[in-house]
């Protein structure tokens, strides 16, 4: 049975009065998760005073970030602003398996940022000894190596499906159960494969990091207020990270799953779209905020690039 030349994505179904607004917003979001996540590469690896563990994973989340918003924005600008609707069948599955990869990546990435914050505020004096280059790397590694583990078999079962009927997906990029529903044959295995790795992992690393944080709060009660309110703040930024990713990806499951028939879709469509873009573009921005030597290194940055600028023009 012939798989479809390519399918139609139909953007947000009920808004497409609302498609320019869209279009403008998302640019504007795409655009700062780009400029701040680079910058915030940029900064990390040509400060040698930042070269510790966890500025690197933040490097490394950085550039996830920028992955997971490019795997999607620049398609659903195209669909808002001159209605390019169409993607080819493996462009599809292509994008599909960079969106959930780069999810599985960015919630073992948090649970490694978290290990680090552990390892700091308990056991300080082994810190260096422990979060090692080369266990650093392997973290890395073995994050990756999870996620494209996790997300093959699933893109393979997709791939697999036969696509004999319609090949309009009613969202704004190529989202599994919108796909997985065009099928012709029951789709409910890869749903299932699914919808358990998704719990495996970020229910895993959930529970690893609620576990982290219990044992911080532990090792710092004994501490005084000064050194309480120190050792949180170190934790504020990874904290105000976690939420950003957690919450909204909750709800969009949930929503999914649970709340078909109450919810509309245009809701459902819009979390999961908000999902995958909120968390690149605040990111840094929070990071940039609340992490002070971030925050000194990026500023000396931008004035010698406007200061090299302005002594070339003149």
């Amino acid at each position: 049975m012939e798989s479809p030349a390519a399918f139609i994505l139909v953007g947000i179904p009920g808004l497409q009065s609302s498609y320019l607004w869209l279009a403008i917003f998302l640019s504007a979001m795409y655009t700062t998760a780009l400029l701040g996540n680079s910058l915030i590469m940029t900064v990390i690896c040509m400060d040698s005073t930042l070269q510790e563990p966890m500025y690197c994973f933040l490097c490394v989340l950085a550039a996830v970030d920028i992955v997971m918003a490019s795997s999607v924005v620049p398609k659903m600008v195209s669909i808002f602003c001159s209605g390019d609707s169409s993607i080819s069948f493996h462009a599809c599955f292509t994008q599909l398996f960079f969106v959930h990869a780069a999810t599985a990546v960015e919630t073992g990435l948090l649970l490694a940022m978290a290990f680090d914050r552990y390892v700091a505020i308990c056991k300080p004096l082994h810190y260096s000894r422990i979060l090692t280059p080369k266990m650093m790397l392997g973290m890395c590694v073995a994050i990756i190596i999870r996620a494209i583990m996790t997300m093959t078999p699933l893109i393979w079962m997709l791939t697999h499906l036969p696509f004999c009927g319609s090949n309009v997906v009613p969202h704004s990029y190529c989202e599994h159960m919108a796909v997985a529903k065009l099928a012709c044959a029951d789709p409910m295995p890869s749903s299932l494969y699914s919808l358990i790795a998704s719990f495996l992992i970020a229910g895993s690393d959930l529970a690893f990091i609620a576990v982290s944080y219990v044992l911080i709060l532990r090792a710092v009660c004994g501490l005084s207020s000064h050194a309480q309110w120190k050792a949180l703040s170190t934790c504020s930024s990874h904290v105000g990270v976690m939420a950003l990713f957690y919450l909204p990806g909750m709800s969009s499951v949930y929503v999914a799953w649970l709340g078909q028939d109450t919810v509309p879709l245009h809701i459902h469509v819009l979390l999961a779209d908000l999902y995958l873009i909120i968390p690149p573009t605040l990111n840094p921005i929070i990071y940039g905020i609340r992490t002070k030597k971030i925050q000194e290194r990026m500023w000396r940055l931008m004035l010698y690039i406007f200061f090299n600028l302005s002594s070339r023009c003149s």
